[in-house]
C-alpha cells in the first residue's frame, strides 16, 4: 500500500512538472547531494532580482549544492540575500585561497557574515596549485590552524580542498583525511593528458567525496581571442549537445556532484543533462575522445 501511495505521490510531482534530481552520498560525511552544483559565480554581476531568481530556479530543480568563493567577485553579496528563508534546505559551501592563518579566519568570518548563515556544511581550502601552498597550509601559522578551530567550534561541518595540480592534490591528501577534494574531472584532460585518474584513485581509496570541476570546459582561450564569458579564464563548450554529453562523461567518473560555469545558461544545460541520468556509453566515451583530438588540455600532464 505504502508503495502505491508513494508511486501516485511521484507521479502528481511529475505532472506538475517538477523533475527529481539524482543525489549522491558525499563520501563518508553522510551528506546528500544533487549532482549538480550551482556555483555562485553565477549570481555574480549580476541584479540581485536576477541572483534570487536563478536560486529559487536551482531549488526547484532539485540542486541542493551550493559553491561560493570570495574570489567570485561580488557572489557572495548577492548569494546571501539569495538564500534566505532557503538555507536550512541546502548544502553550503565556501573556500578561501588564503593560506595563513590570520587571513582564512578573516575571512572565513566575512563569508560567513555575507552569506547570512551561522556555518558552513563544507569550507575548502581553495586553488591550491604547488607544494609550497601545501606547507605553507599546514605550518604553524597556516590555514589548517583555522579550519580545525573552525571545525571545533561548530563554524564548518566538514573540511576539503580544491587544487589545480594533480601534485598538490596527492601531497594535500597525504598530510589530511579531508572529507571531500573539488577537482577538475573533464573529457580533454583525461584522454589527451591522463590528468585527474590517479587523484580520484586515491581519493577514493580514502572515502573522500569527490565534487568535479571544469567539466563543461573545452581549453584554454586562444591568444587574442575576445572573451565571450568574462567570468571563465577557460574557453567553456558553446555547443549544447556536446557540452551535455561531456557533463554526463564527468558524472560517470565516480564522482558526487559536478559544478557547471559560472553562466545560468550552462548550469540549465547541467540541469537538463542530469535529468533522467543514465551514465556515458562505450560509443559515447569514444565519440568523445575522438572530438577530443587535437585539443590543448587545460592541466596539461608534467
Amino acid at each position: 500500500m505504502l508503495n502505491i501511495i508513494q508511486s501516485v505521490k511521484l507521479s502528481i510531482i511529475h505532472m506538475k512538472g517538477v523533475n527529481i534530481m539524482e543525489k549522491r552520498i558525499l563520501g563518508k560525511t553522510g551528506e546528500s547531494l544533487s549532482i549538480v552544483g550551482f556555483g555562485g559565480i553565477i549570481v555574480a554581476e549580476v541584479n540581485q532580482g536576477d541572483a534570487n531568481n536563478y536560486v529559487a530556479e536551482a531549488i526547484d530543480a532539485g540542486v541542493n549544492y551550493f559553491d561560493v568563493a570570495p574570489t567570485y567577485f561580488d557572489a557572495e553579496d548577492h548569494l546571501g540575500p539569495a538564500l534566505v528563508g532557503k538555507r536550512n534546505d541546502i548544502f553550503l559551501a565556501c573556500k578561501t585561497e588564503n593560506r595563513s592563518k590570520k587571513g582564512s579566519e578573516e575571512l572565513l568570518h566575512k563569508s560567513l557574515k555575507k552569506l547570512k548563515t551561522d556555518h558552513f556544511d563544507l569550507y575548502q581550502l581553495h586553488a591550491v596549485t604547488t607544494l609550497e601552498e601545501v606547507e605553507q597550509i599546514f605550518s604553524s601559522d597556516g590555514a589548517m590552524e583555522t579550519y580545525l578551530k573552525a571545525k571545533k567550534e561548530g563554524l564548518i561541518n566538514h573540511i576539503g580542498f580544491s587544487a589545480h595540480s594533480e601534485e598538490a592534490a596527492l601531497a594535500l591528501m597525504e598530510r589530511y583525511d579531508f572529507d571531500s577534494i573539488l577537482f577538475p574531472i573533464n573529457w580533454v584532460n583525461i584522454f589527451n593528458a591522463n590528468f585527474a585518474p590517479k587523484v580520484l584513485q586515491m581519493a577514493r581509496s580514502k572515502g573522500m567525496g569527490i565534487l568535479a570541476l571544469k567539466a563543461m570546459a573545452k581549453t584554454d582561450w586562444a591568444e587574442g581571442a575576445v572573451k565571450k564569458y568574462s567570468k571563465a579564464w577557460y574557453e567553456p563548450i558553446e555547443d549544447e549537445k556536446l557540452a551535455k554529453l561531456a557533463y554526463r562523461y564527468t558524472l560517470s567518473q565516480g564522482v558526487t556532484a559536478a559544478i557547471p560555469p559560472g553562466y545560468i545558461e550552462f548550469f540549465r544545460w547541467a540541469v537538463e543533462a542530469a535529468k533522467d541520468f543514465k551514465a556515458i556509453t562505450p560509443d559515447e566515451e569514444n565519440q568523445l575522445k575522438s572530438l577530443a583530438n587535437g585539443i590543448k588540455p587545460l592541466f596539461p600532464q608534467h
